[in-house]
């Protein structure tokens, strides 16, 4: 069997076998098939897709490429939660100790920033010392004595879609149905879960641009976690405009822990609270998602989501005096308000707009292998459906280049677009698939 031969079979659109797919997955691991011919392969599937058993095939691939983990031998039931990428997507900061703190254990393998979308494990290094690369043993020793885990793969874990993930970022091959799908579902089969949350981003600033790929992604995961008898349960949710107000690493963290305070934009705690609400009832602490909120809800008011959030950070070497003064985190050289030019109802805040300023500041990956700025970004002061005067605050930009700062001042004008006529605000939620 030779890896050209599976390209072309692909790029001329055939199906290809479990024996094909393991053959590729085993011989990328090994280090036999290069990065090119590993991204030519990606580029086939991004533009001639996957079949649903093709993508399944490929997903348990990718998670027996390393070790399988059984967590029922540290805990009784863990629930994992994963986001597909959205743009100031900081969900995971709250919901995680939120959970923990209601006493359902969270481990999640998380992921860095792909194109526009940033990543959890990059926001949580903006705290000096945290530590991402937990061994195996680690994140379960951690789960058993805290209930609560957020790391990267580590290199017993689904190792495939480790190096895969690095490579569709740089590569045009981040929005692939079937890619996503795989990647997703083989860290949460490896990393031992028995129930997965997942949060599936829909419009201008996720990788499904569209409601109905949003939809055929979700229906395809949850066939694949209940193929593998995980429970699962997908929420199709908005991503037209950033949710809460940052965007880059620092910044997301700085509001995640405002929240974890009680505060926080209303449309991201509101978010957060669903999300903790589903997970709840998943993990069978609750009997629906609505007592699952009202749950998640006491543990944010009363304080024990903060502590927890703090004993996360201590067990994996962070610096807590960060969470405790969050006016120690660095700051960026240059930050500069924007008011609004004209007075009228906000019809748009382009996510993807805010998404590719974070990044061109510094704050995402522009090539393989890129430093993270984490004190760059751009906090929007609105949401669609308000009504802006002139002269108020529209943006705020961090910068650490003059030249950068002009460019993203102007790219997130034109990411606003105002109306004379009322607008609606934007659903948080289009739908849920079980």
């Amino acid at each position: 069997m030779r890896i050209v031969d599976i390209i072309v079979k692909k790029r001329d659109h055939g199906e290809l076998s479990k024996e094909e797919i393991d053959f590729f997955i085993q011989g990328y691991c090994r280090g036999d098939i290069p990065d090119y011919q590993a991204a030519a392969l990606a580029m086939a599937i991004q533009l001639n897709g996957m079949s649903s058993q093709e993508t399944k095939e490929l997903t348990l691939a990718m998670a027996h490429s390393g070790e399988v983990l059984d967590l029922s031998k540290a805990v009784p039931i863990t629930v994992d939660k994963h986001s597909t990428g959205g743009v100031g997507d900081k969900t995971s900061l709250v919901v995680a100790p939120t959970v923990s703190a209601c006493g359902l254990a969270v481990g999640k393998m998380s992921g860095r920033g792909l194109g526009f979308s940033g990543g959890t494990l990059d926001k949580l290094e903006s705290i000096p010392g945290f530590r991402c690369d937990l061994s195996t043993e680690e994140f379960i020793e951690q789960l058993k004595s805290i209930g609560i885990v957020l790391t990267g793969q580590s290199a017993d874990l689904a190792p495939a879609d480790g190096k895969l993930y690095e490579l569709r970022d740089v590569t045009g091959t981040v929005d692939s149905i079937p890619l996503i799908a795989s990647s997703i579902m083989s860290k949460k089969i490896s990393a031992g879960a028995q129930a997965i949350l997942l949060d599936v981003k829909v419009g201008i600033g996720a990788f499904m641009t569209n409601l109905k790929d949003a939809r055929e992604l979700a229906e395809l995961m949850v066939e694949i976690g209940k193929m593998v008898g995980r429970k699962t349960v997908a929420v199709l949710s908005d991503m037209n405009q950033p949710l809460g107000k940052s965007v880059g690493n620092s910044l997301e963290l700085l509001e995640a822990i405002d929240t974890l305070n009680g505060g926080g934009p209303a449309d991201f705690r509101e978010h957060c609270l669903d999300i903790s609400g589903h997970m709840l009832a998943l993990g069978g602490l609750a009997r629906d998602e609505m007592q699952g909120k009202q749950m998640a809800e006491n543990a944010l008011a009363e304080g024990k989501s903060l502590v927890k959030f703090r004993e996360l950070v201590q067990a994996q070497g962070g610096d807590v005096r960060y969470v405790d003064e969050p006016d120690r985190f660095p700051k960026a050289r240059l930050i500069q308000t924007i008011n609004s030019p004209r007075n009228g109802t906000l019809a748009e805040i382009n996510a993807c707009n805010a998404g590719e300023v974070a990044v061109f500041l510094g704050g995402g990956r522009e090539e393989k292998g890129d430093t993270i700025d984490h004190s760059v970004g751009v906090v929007v002061a609105h949401k669609v459906g308000d009504l802006v005067r002139k002269g108020e605050p529209l943006f705020t930009i961090h910068a650490n280049d003059e030249t950068k700062l002009d460019v993203a001042i102007q790219k997130m004008l034109a990411a606003h677009r105002w109306s004379d006529q009322p607008v609606k605000p934007l659903p948080l939620y289009y739908g849920v698939i079980r």
